[in-house]
Formats: structure tokens, C-alpha cells, sequence
């Protein structure tokens, strides 16, 4: 039997893209409830789902007995209070609801005062009990149960009248103590904060005490964390954090306790809100498709929740139909795929079961917490954001071939929306992960995403780490959408884990890549790659130069993750350049295709086949390009590193201009090699682009 959702009654109307309504939402809600409640045999057990995947993700069965019963614990309070994040909205519509047999209310109700009873079976253990548990080894540590309070206190909000509000007194107070434990002790210094400020939140207009003072430092130093453009900087990553925790947790903040008691913080919230919503629609594509990037990529469409959350402010500023478009689509980019759930649930991965993306600080119940984009049923039937015509903002306004580039240079992103394929690619900076930390690059540090090609990984399994890289004979490993640099003389490989952040100039957007950077060097020692890259109809364009020390060596460079599912590939040529042509189909039977260009720089194009590396099917192809620089100091030999990839979802074929851009490449340098100097390229569409590397040496950002 099909897992699959289909809304039972869309309006084409009303919601011309997607045909979801109201109703529809909460079908969905029910529809993964239901995914939920099959799986717990008696009213009496928690929400802990079939395991698929037990290397990765908590509890570890390596951990010593005591770190495994907190991570236990810690599985049982993520199942509870992320899915109730889907059914306090569904409670607060309709207080009798049942699935599978269980009366959910009733079922949430006795579940969470047991999670908070020390003596129960299922208690999740308080701040005070879990050190215990611990024996006392930091005491300035932060458990996950921290995380879920804050998923708890919302959705007891939410369905206040259902549950919480139905509470004896005794009982309200035993669960606020539980979580003054927590929102009064230690926390991560990052989104974290949020979670210790909705908690003490929920105490103060519940009319407990709290430590304002606590409150307030925790406030204080969220705003800091404001970067501009309306994204906040999570530790030291720019991602999706920014918008499903600070810009859901913040608007919430500010209703439950910010704008009567802090008015001054909540205002700054409200703002840094609505300047997100001036361009965070544009991170979406034409289907309303969120783009795989960033950590915690198995929440997938909570991304759309920052929409949810703009609608709790005093003054939100979002267009109520283009964000219903938006979060519509995202949902059914997941709901309505097969291979999105595993027994009912969704799977450990984006769109099927993908390892490569998993982290260990996630359970099988951690991808609950994209039910925070059912917060929209928060609103009323006659709120906006149900009642307005969905609308597709810039991707209505977009004609032909037309591009609109949107680069922010607070948060480092670049994303730009192709109306030729409804397409959205990101580019991204500021970006400084461990050397050999494979996983944080493919997260932050590829050279672009495609909302249509998520993420490959190591192609072929050729995942080589720092101490397996002086090995002789190693092939230089290829990746998607990266360069990696192989040692001719050592046999050392190399891949970029920084990418400083210049900015756009003249509609060319400018970056650095160290290969494996690390702070016992200068600089100097490394190697590097300037990026030098543009929006084209159906892609991106590349005129990168290499800045290298140390020679002979060998450089590749992939395009996207192309699904394999029957893939013919052709061979073009045009002169010296060379183009390698995919078309296939991916997982679901949709057409695809993508074109991979070289021209100056290269020295050949190939394919490599891969087994488990794509998040969208089985098997891939990658399409990539491969040089070699032998002499130590070859200014002859070419800098500029000239390529393109550019993708339609569909079979017709690509023109011969589209695959093959460039009329003209004239170098200002005295070897013609792109030493120095500004590299005109003339398009055969009559653009001119000029690329020139002076100066960005002094604008370099992290």
C-alpha cells in the first residue's frame, strides 16, 4: 500500500500551484500521524519508532551505560514533543481527534506528565537528575532534553485548551518544575539560548517565577548573534537555523513574554523577521522546493516555518499567499515521495535513507521536528495565510529566460532563481570547517546547490581522509560541485574546507577556497583557488584561477549528482571546448538532464558512476573535468579554470549557443595564460564579462 500523501480534495482555485487548502494541511497532519501511531502498540509506550539506521544516530550502543540511559531518555522526549509539534495543531481543530485507535489528547496528556515524572518508566530525567545519571563529569553541560522543552512548550500552547489548561494544579506544577530544571541551567551557546528563553517564557505568563536576569542575557546575546539581510550566524555556520529556530522561536519570544516585557529586544526580532522576508521567498524554487544545504537536512521543509513564524508578529510583513505557496510545496516535495518514509515515518535522509547526510546528535525521531511547519494551523480558517490566492512571487514576474540573482553579503549566500529550468541555486561563504571533515563540506561547502540536484557525496565511496591522503597511488578522488587537488610529488590529497566571501562586482560573484587549510601555516603555504562565478540561463558559469606554490599536480572538478536511473550520456566539442551531455530520469520518473562545459584550464571530461551516494536515487553519475600543472613555476601554463553546468528538467535538447556560450576569452596578460589582469569573456548572446581578481585579497571574509 502506498505511504504517499495526496490532499482528498485540492482547490486549483484557491491554491493554483499547489491545490492545497486548509483541509488539506490537516489531512497531511493526520496523514503523518497516523505514519507515527502505527508503530506504538499500547498507550502506554512512547513514541520511539522503528530504527533503520544504529551507527550513526543516538543512542550509541558504544556509550558507557550512563551517557546511553541519557541518550535513551533523551530518544523518548524527541518523539514526544516533535510530534507533537504536528498534533497540538491538529488538537487545537479538533480536541477529540483520534488515530490508530488512541485519543490523542488523552495520549499527549498522560505521556508528557510521565516524561516529567521522575519515578515513571518513560521520565526523561530533569537538569539536576540527568548530571546525576552522568556523574557529575561537566558541569557546565547541556542535555538534549534542553531542545525538546522547547518543542514541548509550544505545543502545549498551542493546544493549551486541550491539554494544558486541563491539568490539575499539581500537575501544572510538577511539569513546571521539570522545566524551570532546565530553562534556568546550563545551555550551548548558540540557537540553543532560544530554547532556555521559550521555556522561561512559558513559566512567566503561566505565572511561575523565573530568573529575569537569566532572560535577559540570554536576549541579549541572540541579538548578537543578528548578522544582517534578517540571518543570524549559528556558532560559526550561516544555515537553516537561522530560519526555522531564530525565526520561529524569536516571533514567539516576543508574543509570550518580548513585547510586554522587553519591548526593545522584541522590536529588533520583529525586524531582523521582516527583513528576512524581503528575499527569503527567493531561496525557494518554482516548485517551492526547499534546497538540501546546511546541517540537519532530515528536517527538511521546516525550513517554510520562519513563514509561520513572520505571522506571529505584531506587524509580519510576508505576503500570506506566496507563503502558503511556498510552505505548500516544500510539504508535498516530501509528503508525496515514497521513498520519504520508512514504516510510516520519514526516513534518516533528505528524500530516501541517506547515511552520508546523518549526524550523531539526531535519534530516529529527530525528523519530527519538521512538524513546526503545522504551526500555520496555529492560525485561524480566516487568516490571510489560508484565505489569499497562492501566489509565486518573483517566479511569476520572471519571463523566458530570465534570471534574478539575489547576494547577500551578511549571511554570505548567493541564490539565484532560473525561470529557463525553476530552478534555485545557492552559493555560499564564510564557510570554515576542520581539515578532512568531508560531511561539513558537502553541508556548507560545495560550490553551488541546486534545488533540483541535492548533494552528492563522495562519488564511488572515495571518501579519503587526512591520514590516508600521503598513501601512493591513490586516484585523485572526485567530488560534486567541489575541486580536489591531488600532490603529484607526494600522492597528498587536498580538498577546499574554507571558502572566504568577497561579494559580487558587476555581476560576478567572488570567493577563495583553501585546500586544507589549517592554522599551523601561513596562508602562503596553501594552496587556494580565486572563484570567479556567474548566473546563466540554465546553470552557472566558472572562471576560477588557480593560486598554487606547489607543483606538479593534478585538479578535477564535478558537476551535480546525476541520478542514474538509464542515463545516455553524449560528447560534444566546439573547437577546444568540450561538453559531456546527460539525460535521464531520477528516482520518480521525471526527465532530467544537465551539460557539463570546459573550455580553457581543462584538459579532459569524463564520467564516474557511483552506488549510495546520491540523496535522490540509487545510483549517479557525475560529470567532470580534470587538469594537471607540472612545472613549479608555469606562468604559461593556464590560471583561469573555465566551466559551466547548466540542467533543464526536461529532454529537449539544449541549444548548441546554451551548451557552448562563449564567442571570445581575451587575457590583459603578457602570457595570455590569465596570470594577471582582467579576462573578458564575450557570451554569444552578446553579454560581456569582465573577470578581475585585483583587490579582492583586502575584502576577503570568514
Amino acid at each position: 500500500m502506498s505511504q504517499i500523501f495526496k490532499p482528498s480534495a485540492p482547490d486549483y482555485k484557491l491554491s493554483p500551484y499547489t491545490g492545497m487548502t486548509r483541509e488539506g494541511w490537516i489531512e497531511a497532519g493526520k496523514h503523518l500521524l497516523k505514519g507515527i501511531f502505527q508503530n506504538v502498540e499500547k498507550f502506554e509506550d512512547p513514541v520511539v519508532m522503528p530504527r533503520k539506521e544504529e551507527k550513526i544516530t543516538y543512542p550509541h550502543a558504544e556509550s558507557p551505560a550512563e551517557w546511553y540511559e541519557a541518550e535513551r531518555r533523551a530518544e523518548m522526549f524527541e518523539g514526544l514533543t516533535r510530534s507533537l509539534f504536528i498534533a497540538a495543531p491538529l488538537l487545537k481543530n479538533e480536541p477529540d481527534l483520534t488515530i490508530c485507535g488512541y485519543r490523542i489528547a488523552n495520549y499527549y496528556k498522560s505521556h508528557i506528565l510521565r516524561s516529567c515524572t521522575e519515578s515513571d518508566p518513560v521520565s526523561v530525567g530533569n537538569y539536576e537528575q540527568l548530571q546525576k545519571m552522568t556523574n557529575y563529569v561537566d558541569s557546565f553541560r547541556a542535555f538534549q532534553q534542553t531542545v525538546e522543552t522547547c518543542a514541548l512548550v509550544i505545543g502545549l500552547w498551542v493546544s493549551r485548551d486541550v491539554i494544558w489548561n486541563t491539568y490539575s494544579r499539581e500537575e501544572r506544577d510538577l511539569i513546571a518544575n521539570f522545566l524551570s530544571s532546565f530553562a534556568h541551567a546550563n545551555t550551548v551557546p548558540q540557537n540553543w539560548r532560544l530554547f532556555n528563553m521559550l521555556n522561561l517564557a512559558f513559566l512567566y505568563m503561566n505565572g511561575y517565577s523565573i530568573d529575569e536576569e537569566i532572560m535577559m542575557d540570554h536576549a541579549s546575546e541572540i541579538l548578537g548573534y543578528y548578522a544582517g539581510d534578517g540571518w543570524y550566524r549559528d556558532g560559526h555556520c550561516f544555515d537553516y537555523y537561522s530560519c526555522w529556530a531564530f525565526q520561529v522561536y524569536g516571533p514567539l519570544w516576543n508574543e509570550w513574554y518580548g513585547y510586554e516585557n522587553a519591548p526593545d529586544i522584541a522590536a529588533k526580532f520583529e525586524e531582523h523577521s521582516n527583513k528576512l522576508m524581503e528575499t527569503y521567498p527567493d531561496f525557494f524554487d518554482e516548485d517551492g522546493f526547499t534546497n538540501m544545504w546546511g546541517r540537519s537536512n532530515i528536517y527538511r521543509c521546516a525550513a517554510t516555518s520562519a513563514f509561520d513564524g513572520n505571522f506571529y508578529l505584531k506587524k509580519p510583513s510576508v505576503n500570506p499567499g506566496l507563503a502558503r505557496r511556498i510552505c505548500s510545496g516544500s510539504l508535498l516535495q516530501f509528503l508525496s515521495r515514497e521513498d520519504f518514509y520508512y514504516k510510516g515515518i520519514p526516513t534518516m535522509g533528505f528524500y530516501g535513507q541517506f547515511a552520508p547526510l546523518v549526524q550523531g546528535y539526531s535519534c530516529t525521531e529527530s525528523p519530527f521536528w519538521l512538524g513546526k511547519v503545522f504551526l500555520c494551523l496555529d492560525l485561524p480558517a480566516e487568516h490571510p495565510f489560508w484565505t489569499a490566492k497562492e501566489e509565486n512571487g518573483t517566479w511569476d514576474i520572471l519571463r523566458g529566460k530570465e534570471v534574478k540573482t539575489t547576494t547577500l553579503d551578511a549571511p554570505a549566500l548567493c541564490f539565484s532563481n532560473h525561470k529557463a529550468n525553476g530552478t534555485t541555486i545557492l552559493r555560499t561563504g564564510k564557510i570554515i570547517k576542520n581539515c578532512g571533515d568531508e560531511h561539513a563540506m558537502w553541508n556548507y561547502g560545495k560550490l553551488a546547490f541546486s534545488s533540483k540536484y541535492p548533494w552528492e557525496a563522495s562519488p564511488n565511496g572515495s571518501i579519503y581522509s587526512v591520514k590516508d591522503c600521503g598513501k601512493n597511488g591513490i586516484e585523485c578522488p572526485i567530488e560534486s560541485q567541489q575541486y580536489v587537488l591531488k600532490d603529484d610529488t607526494s600522492g597528498v590529497i587536498e580538498k577546499c574546507n574554507v571558502t572566504l566571501w568577497h561579494g559580487e562586482k558587476d555581476g560576478i560573484l567572488y570567493r577563495r577556497q583553501y585546500f586544507n587549510y589549517t592554522l599551523d601555516r601561513e596562508c602562503m603555504w596553501m594552496q587556494a583557488v580565486n572563484l570567479a562565478d556567474f548566473a546563466v540561463p540554465y546553470g552557472i558559469f566558472r572562471a576560477d584561477r588557480i593560486r598554487l606554490f606547489r607543483r606538479p599536480v593534478t585538479l578535477t572538478l564535478g558537476a551535480y549528482g546525476f541520478p542514474d536511473n538509464g542515463t545516455q550520456i553524449f560528447k560534444k566539442s566546439e573547437k577546444s571546448a568540450k561538453a559531456i551531455i546527460l539525460k535521464g530520469k531520477d528516482s520518480q520518473g521525471r526527465e532530467k538532464q544537465l551539460a557539463m562545459t570546459v573550455y580553457d584550464g581543462w584538459d579532459e571530461l569524463d564520467v564516474i558512476r557511483s552506488t549510495g551516494t546520491n540523496p535522490e536515487s540509487e545510483h549517479s553519475v557525475v560529470v567532470y573535468a580534470k587538469t594537471k600543472r607540472k612545472k613549479q613555476y608555469g606562468g604559461a601554463e593556464p590560471y583561469l579554470l573555465i566551466s559551466q553546468v547548466i540542467s533543464k528538467e526536461s529532454w529537449e535538447d539544449f541549444s548548441e549557443n546554451e551548451i557552448f556560450p562563449i564567442k571570445k576569452i581575451s587575457y590583459a596578460d603578457k602570457m595570455k595564460s590569465g596570470g594577471y589582469g582582467t579576462v573578458t569573456i564575450l557570451l554569444k548572446s552578446g553579454d560581456e564579462k569582465r573577470i578581475c581578481f585585483e583587490q579582492i585579497e583586502g575584502t576577503l571574509m570568514a
